[in-house]
């Protein structure tokens, strides 16, 4: 394949994009998010064409979690399509499904498919090993994008994703030198299974074991608003005591700090509730600049960059240095974040 000035040409497209963007999602109150319910088998958004008859296409299935997932989800999907396009030198095909067996189903039909990349962002950690010996059997490359696997490195060829365990560390850290009288806290869990629960989890239940905090609520939310709205509202109609949100996205923020206003109890800076999210949405970041929230951990959806990259290096059959490559990502807090961090780092 000549795929060097196509790739180019679309990595220079991302990379322009990226300066604008930074590293972004939308949701929220101001969240446009597809509405449309995302399809739990394959969806093959790119019609197959005569292109591929030539074999000038590289063909590639593409697993993902629900667009509509949050925010986050929604900014990594788009960034994905906007990428493999027919125009760029691809034929691809999506599948989404929050479910690890519908996942695996959707890989195992694309291995079929004789597909020549597997790109993958897992909903489940587990489970990926026979799938993944199928593809290498197949001669199908695989790399992994947003989150780890439990699975051995020589059944992919390389991994983009975000340290969810320092994400996590950095927010427990921060937590900490906040010095808080008490540590009461509301843990709002992601999917569980999935890699940003376990790293982001891992932080919270390690430090509270070791400090003696006192986690008063622990249940997932599934990256959901209005589940987290409920969990919180439970605690409160309980009577339960708390200072702290410890919410894994910024969705489920969302969610507690609506359950705080019904019940007039103030959050944010200097106020009787920390604030604590994910992802870094700009809605979220502006709530952060505002004083209402207290902390935002990153977590960067623009992989596609990245994943050309190693494609090229693939197609030329150049060995990658790097067979993982993790995210650069930060850690915002209400009193220093500035006008600039939410236009640059906001998604």
């Amino acid at each position: 394949m000549k795929m060097k000035k196509i790739l180019a040409m679309a990595a220079s497209t991302i990379l322009c994009g990226a300066m604008f963007a930074g590293c972004g999602e939308t949701s929220s109150s101001s969240n446009k998010t597809d509405t449309t319910t995302a399809p739990k088998a394959t969806d093959a958004d790119t019609p197959k064409s005569d292109d591929n008859k030539s074999g000038s296409l590289i063909k590639v299935g593409i697993i993902n979690n629900d667009p509509n997932e949050s925010g986050y989800r929604t900014a990594n999907v788009n960034d994905l399509k906007a990428t493999f396009t027919k125009e760029n030198g691809f034929d691809a095909s999506f599948a989404y499904s929050l479910k690890n067996e519908e996942q695996i189903n959707a890989a195992q039909k694309f291995i079929q498919d004789e597909v020549d990349y597997l790109l993958l962002s897992a909903a489940d950690t587990a489970g990926w090993d026979s799938v993944l010996k199928d593809a290498k059997d197949a001669g199908v490359r695989v790399i992994l994008f947003d989150r780890t696997i439990d699975a051995d490195e020589s059944l992919y060829d390389a991994s983009i994703v975000s340290d969810m365990d320092k994400e996590g560390e950095q927010a427990v850290d921060w937590l900490k030198s906040q010095d808080l009288k008490a540590y009461d806290i509301i843990h709002l869990q992601g999917v569980m299974g999935s890699a940003a629960q376990k790293g982001r989890s891992k932080a919270l239940d390690d430090t509270a074991k070791e400090l003696g905090w006192n986690i008063v609520t622990q249940q997932t939310a599934e990256w959901n608003a209005e589940k987290a709205q409920q969990i919180v509202q439970a605690a409160i109609d309980a009577n339960k005591e708390f200072n702290v949100i410890y919410a894994e996205n910024d969705d489920m923020a969302k969610g507690a700090v609506a359950a705080l206003d019904r019940a007039n109890i103030s959050h944010g800076v200097d106020k009787d509730v920390v604030v604590i999210g994910f992802d870094c949405n700009k809605w979220a970041l502006k709530e952060l600049k505002a004083g209402n929230w207290n902390y935002d951990g990153q977590c960067n959806p623009f992989q596609s960059s990245y994943i050309l990259d190693i494609i090229d290096k693939l197609e030329k059959g150049e060995t990658l240095s790097d067979k993982k490559i993790v995210m650069d990502e930060k850690g915002f807090d209400a009193k220093t974040i500035t006008d600039a961090d939410v236009e640059q780092y906001g998604i």
